[in-house]
Order: C-alpha cells, then structure tokens, then sequence
C-alpha cells in the first residue's frame, strides 16, 4: 500500500536568478483546491520563486491555460492543481487522461511543469493528498517544475555544433588557402 512506503524526495533546487511561476488551478472543489495551493506557495516560497496564481473551470481547461500563457505571457514553469474524484460515469476517464495528456504533451515541448491534478477514488483520498501537512501533492507539483527550470537552465547554458560545425571552433567561410 502507497501510505505505508517511504519515499524519497530530491532537494529543492537552488537558483542564481529570480524564478517566476504560474499556478493554473481549477478550484471545483475549492476546499481541496485551497490546500493545493497552499502546499505549492510554501514550497515555492522556500526557494524565494514569485508567482502568480489563475482560476479555471476545470482540469480540462489546465493544460490550454499553460499553453495560452506560455505563447504570451513570460513565466519560467507552471504548476497545475485540481482534483477529479471519481463519479458515476466515465467522465472521470475522460477528464483524468485528457488533462493528464495535454499536459504531458506541453512537457514534451519543453514546458517546465509540474501535474498537480489529483486523480481519486473518493473524497477522503483527496483531503490526505491535498493537505500540506499531510501527502503535500501541491507542494509535490511545484518542487516538480522548479527542478525541471534548474534542468532547463543548465542546459541552457550548453552549446552544440551546428550542422557539422564541432562545437567550440569558429565558423570559417571562404578563407584564403595561402593563411589557413
């Protein structure tokens, strides 16, 4: 069982200039949603980021937020928190795998998040996940995206060859044979 394991958890990144973040949360069950949030805030305070925070509908909207805001605004990651708890229906599957994917894809395009989206059973599983003091999912999601920044701004700093270029030699075009 998950709640009896012990877990490991990397060190929260260190950063030389200022972080800025956005949480997009979709409060449907705000109670749930507040607790998320806080967990998230605390964990970026704890490394001095800025962020701002949005509201949206639902965890479907999540991942169009973060697209939307990564073509025009200008924020380093993002945080994504909400909570689907099973119903009745199938519209769980739906929203659980559409949210999820839409967000893996941002990833996959070099988005630096983290997936804050509870996916439960029931409302009891939530409350432990979304407490701070308790599983700390929110916080999870945001330590998630300021390691991927840190990854992304280290390799930032690395340069590759083009085309045939070896990385580190100038470019040279035309030159004089009697020279080189």
């Amino acid at each position: 069982m998950a709640g009896t394991e012990t877990h490991y958890t990397l060190p929260l990144p260190v950063f030389d200039r200022p972080v800025k973040l956005l949480i997009v949360v979709a409060p449907y069950y705000k109670d749930i949603a507040d607790n998320l949030i806080a967990g998230a805030r605390a964990t970026l305070q704890a490394v001095g980021a800025e962020h701002d925070l949005v509201e949206v509908p639902g965890a479907l909207e999540i991942p169009t937020a973060v697209a939307l805001a990564e073509r025009q605004a200008n924020y380093d990651g993002y945080v994504a928190l909400g909570c689907v708890i099973r119903g009745e229906t199938t519209h769980y599957d739906t929203v659980c795998n559409d949210s999820s994917r839409g967000l893996t894809l941002l990833g996959l395009q070099g988005v630096c998040l983290g997936n804050g989206i509870l996916t439960v059973e029931n409302r009891a599983q939530a409350e432990v996940r979304a407490d701070p003091a308790g599983q700390d999912k929110g916080g999870g999601a945001a330590a998630a995206a300021l390691h991927l920044i840190a990854l992304s701004r280290k390799w930032a700093r690395q340069t590759k060859g083009i085309g045939f270029k070896p990385a580190g030699e100038p470019i040279r075009i035309a030159e004089d044979p009697k020279t080189a």
